[in-house]
C-alpha cells in the first residue's frame, strides 16, 4: 500500500501528464527558433536551463533578433516572468515552511503548469502535510519541467529536418489557454485577463513589444483594485 506522500507524487505526475502534449512542441519550437536566430547549441541550451520559462525566452529571443536594446530585452523578459513572483506569493502559505533547499528547488521549477495544478490541489486538499505538498509539486514537474530540456535539444539539433508543414507553433497559445482558462475563477481574475488583452491590442503599435509591459502592469492594477472592491463589499 502506497504512502500518502507517494500517492501525492504520482497524483501530481498524472495530473500534469497531459501538458506533455504541448510542452514537447513548445520546446522544439524554441530550439528551432533559437538556432534560426543565430544562437549556437550551448547558447540555446543555456537559455532553457538557466531561464526555464518558455514565454519570456520567446519574448527575449524575438527582441534579440530585432536588435532591440539590451535594457528592453531584459525588462521585457522580467515583465513576462513577473507572474512568477505572484505565483510564489500564492504558494507561500502552503510551502513557505519548507527547508531553504526545497524552496529553492520549487522556485527554480515554478512553471505555469506546476503552479496552476498545485494551487488547485492545495486549495481542494487543505489537509495535506508539507511532505505531501512538496511531493505533489515535484510530481507535476516530471512531465512539464524536465522534458523541456530534451525537446529544446531536439529542436536545436534536428529541428531543421522536421517537415515545414508540421506547424508546431500551435503549442504556444494552446499551452496558455489550457492553463489560464481554469484559473479564471473570480471577477478579479477575469478583469485582469480582459484588461491585459485590450491593452495589448491597443498598444501593439509600441516599439519592441513594449506595449506588453504596460498591458501587464495595467492588468495587475485592475485585478488588485477589483479584489479590493470585492473585499470592501464583503
Amino acid at each position: 500500500m502506497s504512502s500518502p506522500v507517494s500517492s501525492a507524487f504520482w497524483r501530481g505526475l498524472r495530473n500534469a501528464a497531459p501538458f506533455l502534449l504541448v510542452v514537447g512542441p513548445f520546446g522544439v519550437v524554441f530550439g528551432v527558433a533559437g538556432t534560426a536566430a543565430g544562437l549556437n547549441l550551448a547558447e540555446v541550451m543555456g537559455f532553457s536551463i538557466l531561464v526555464i520559462a518558455g514565454a519570456s525566452q520567446f519574448a527575449a529571443l524575438q527582441l534579440m533578433s530585432d536588435n532591440a536594446p539590451t535594457i528592453i530585452v531584459v525588462a521585457t523578459a522580467l515583465a513576462v516572468n513577473m507572474r512568477m513572483a505572484m505565483y510564489s506569493a500564492s504558494l507561500a502559505p502552503y510551502l513557505g515552511r519548507a527547508s531553504v533547499g526545497k524552496r529553492a528547488l520549487v522556485a527554480y521549477f515554478m512553471l505555469d503548469q506546476s503552479y496552476a495544478l498545485s494551487a488547485v490541489e492545495y486549495e481542494t486538499r487543505p489537509q495535506m502535510s508539507m511532505a505531501e505538498r512538496l511531493a505533489y509539486f515535484f510530481g507535476t514537474i516530471i512531465p512539464t519541467g524536465l522534458p523541456w530540456y530534451f525537446f529544446t535539444l531536439l529542436g536545436a539539433t534536428a529541428g531543421r529536418s522536421l517537415p515545414e508543414g508540421l506547424a508546431l507553433d500551435f503549442a504556444v497559445p494552446i499551452t496558455f489557454l489550457a492553463m489560464i482558462g481554469p484559473m479564471l475563477r473570480t471577477t478579479a481574475h477575469v478583469a485582469a485577463a480582459f484588461t491585459s488583452v485590450v491593452l495589448a491590442l491597443l498598444l501593439a503599435w509600441m516599439p519592441y513589444n513594449s506595449g506588453l509591459l504596460v498591458a501587464a502592469l495595467g492588468a495587475m492594477v485592475v485585478g488588485a483594485q477589483v479584489e479590493l472592491w470585492q473585499k470592501a463589499r464583503g
